[in-house]
């Protein structure tokens, strides 16, 4: 190996060796949180109340931009004091907000409003007791604060998940409401109680039992309540008006797929996208995927299409404002030849061309000011740190608000990632994906290949900013690296960004085409690089990752030597998980037994170490033990590390304990080294 001289937690260490296993868990411990030696670069503009100037931080300083004068200043007391617009960042969808000091609050088991026009705090509804919820939220108040919605959600009938506390002499266990495929859904109401009395009126949600139902907010006038209704199975997704005085219900608009409208994302929250209002009543904006490419149309309260705001083959990912007086509509979408990188565009509202405002290639945050004349454009790329840029919205720079300081991540002696494209297992489908190596990273050497998998269909795993300061699988892909591997992520058929074809490629098969593709990804990687080991390679993921990570040892034992299958999920567990991605089991049972995993058992020959938590409510933790069971009955031997107490989400000692036993996992079965833990 080449002589280096490496700079490491602050002292140069020369060495012909590659570090040791004790100076390489050092370096995983700095690079898992190597975004954090990135200084400044991203500024959160807090807008003055007319939308014309700014003031943003700066470490301890507080800058001021006028747009008219070009260039940020040192803040004066007069503009420190001058009056900032409201710090909201506004939720799509939401568009009725408290009036004054009026709130309802959740206290007792109950919903209590209070403020303007209340004598006495109000109770809404009693303390129904264990297993019925009530949702409220700011757009529950009509506009002219005479009535408020909320939601309310009885689980009495869903099935219980039992939680077992182990770790005391004396058991104890909570019931929790869980709802599995095929299993009962929690009843639903929408309920208006007019203020000052509360008197209540039920909304018709019509007379389909399972539904995920979305409270939008009043429309303008305060005449009628918007809702979103989704069929279970999320095939179909109403617009609802609701008349607030009598609960009739009326369908502006729907949606239909042969697959799904929207799936986890959507119930996870990402239901706020599609629906957006627009000011003196002149319709809405609605995001739809209904020529298999997510586009914003604007619609009337009849539901009659009024234009097509945006058309291509690209997606739209979300509305970040409206400009009625000059008709615009600004969207983030992913228009351009590098098919993930987001870009900020504006689109006439009554269609037209798509004008990009920002340049530089790689992910793009923005915040337009309320003025709707400029916006600052936060942006970086893998290879490229953050950087902050005022800009007005013909798309004219006007001046750079921050760089970012890396000189701490250069002593480190980081690498970017290297991006890569594939060919999915058709042959013809191309994949992209990212790779990372040791610090140390020796040519001439050979290194085994983890492959970190998510794969989940609602989402991208692939990072494609600089400091991957979100993504958790990019995080540890990038740490393990530093303990002797090279590691990858891929994103496979199925996942998210690139058009509805795209992702519906997995639906009602999951688990069917994702390893395939990520062990036709290996393949090639090899084929290329002489210094990737494909005679030791691993596999590594949590939840959705840890259900693919079984999955790939499975079913392709002959590429996956190596596995780490962290809290997996099946798909026999939850419904807002699987049921969009798959159908009803009932109707689609012999995709749900052919995803399953745990009648693969006897397929395993490498070796595997399962992680889970005694506590997980996401993936529970009899996942688990069916496939503990299983691999019992067909005597094949693997690793279980049970974490008594923990959830789906691991921490403290739990979270570095199971660090540590991983990457010491891979390093003793795919390096063949003798781990001090």
């Amino acid at each position: 190996m080449k002589c280096a001289l490496m700079l490491f937690a602050g002292c140069a260490i020369a060495s012909a060796q590659e570090p040791s296993y004790e100076e390489r868990e050092a370096l995983y411990e700095r690079y898992l949180t190597a975004h954090n030696l990135v200084r400044g670069g991203k500024v959160r503009p807090r807008w003055l109340a007319d939308g014309s100037c700014f003031r943003y931080r700066v470490g301890a300083r507080v800058m001021f931009v006028d747009p008219q004068e070009g260039e940020p200043r040192r803040a004066t007391r007069e503009d420190r004091d001058r009056e900032a617009a409201p710090d909201e960042r506004r939720v799509a969808g939401v568009f009725s907000a408290p009036l004054g000091d009026r709130r309802v609050t959740h206290a007792d088991g109950a919903l209590v409003a209070s403020g303007e026009g209340i004598e006495a705090p109000l109770h809404l509804t009693a303390d129904e007791g264990e297993d019925v919820y009530w949702l409220a939220g700011p757009e529950g108040w009509s506009p002219d604060g005479s009535a408020y919605c909320a939601q309310r959600l009885d689980a009495r009938d869903v099935h219980r998940l039992p939680v077992v506390e182990y770790r005391e002499a004396v058991e104890t266990y909570e019931l929790a409401p869980y709802q599995k495929a095929g299993t009962a859904f929690p009843e639903q109401e929408l309920v208006v109680f007019h203020l000052p009395g509360g008197e209540r009126t039920v909304v018709d949600l019509g007379s389909e039992e399972d539904l995920y139902v979305f409270l939008l907010g009043w429309r303008e006038g305060g005449e009628e309540l918007l809702f979103l209704r989704l069929s279970r199975p999320a095939d179909r997704l109403d617009l609802m008006a609701a008349d607030p005085a009598t609960g009739a219900s009326r369908i502006v608009l729907t949606d239909r797929q042969e697959t799904f409208v929207g799936g986890l994302d959507f119930v996870t929250g990402g239901w706020r996208e599609y629906f957006r209002p627009l000011e003196g009543g002149e319709g809405f904006l609605w995001l739809s995927e209904r020529d298999g490419w997510r586009h914003v149309y604007h619609h009337d309260y009849d539901g009659d299409l009024i234009a097509r705001v945006t058309e291509g083959a690209f997606p739209v990912q979300r509305i970040v404002g409206v400009d009625a007086e000059r008709g615009r509509v600004y969207v983030m979408a992913n228009a351009e030849e590098r098919l993930y990188d987001t870009h900020l565009y504006r689109a006439p509202l009554a269609g037209g061309e798509l004008v990009r405002l920002t340049e530089a290639v790689g992910e793009h945050e923005v915040d337009l000011s309320p003025s709707m004349r400029y916006f600052v454009d936060v942006h970086s790329s893998l290879d490229r740190p953050p950087s902050s840029e005022l800009r007005d919205v013909e798309g004219k720079r006007i001046c750079t608000l921050a760089e970012a300081d890396v000189s701490r991540l250069e002593e480190l002696g980081w690498t970017p990632p290297e991006p890569f494209t594939v060919s999915a297992a058709d042959g013809k489908t191309e994949l992209h994906g990212v790779l990372f190596k040791p610090r140390f990273f020796d040519p001439d050497r050979r290194y085994p290949i983890i492959d970190y998998v998510y794969s989940g269909p609602f989402i991208t795993a692939v990072p494609t900013d600089f400091e991957q300061r979100t993504s958790h699988l990019a995080r540890n892909a990038r740490a393990m690296a530093q303990m002797g591997f090279v590691t990858v992520i891929v994103d496979p058929r199925g996942t998210t960004e690139r058009g509805k074809a795209f992702q519906d490629a997995s639906y009602g098969r999951i688990g069917q085409i994702e390893i395939p593709d990520h062990a036709a990804t290996l393949r090639q990687l090899g084929a290329r690089h002489p210094w990737i080991d494909l005679e030791r390679v691993g596999v590594c993921g949590g939840s959705w990752g840890g259900y693919f990570a079984l999955r790939a040892m499975l079913t392709a034992p002959e590429v996956f030597h190596v596995g780490v299958s962290i809290a997996p999920g099946e798909l026999t567990e939850a419904a807002p998980i699987n049921e969009p991605y798959m159908g009803l089991p009932e109707e689609n049972p012999e995709g749900y037994a052919a995803g399953l995993n745990a009648p693969l058992a006897a397929n395993l020959e490498g070796k595997l170490l399962i992680i889970h938590g005694t506590a997980d409510v996401n993936a529970p933790f009899s996942v688990t033990m069916r496939m503990v069971e299983a691999l019992i009955e067909a005597d094949r031997p693997f690793d279980l590390l049970v974490i008594p107490g923990a959830t789906h989400y691991f921490a403290g000692a739990h979270q570095r304990y199971t660090a540590r036993r991983v990457r010491a996992y891979f390093a003793e079965h795919l390096r063949g080294e003798s781990t001090p833990f």
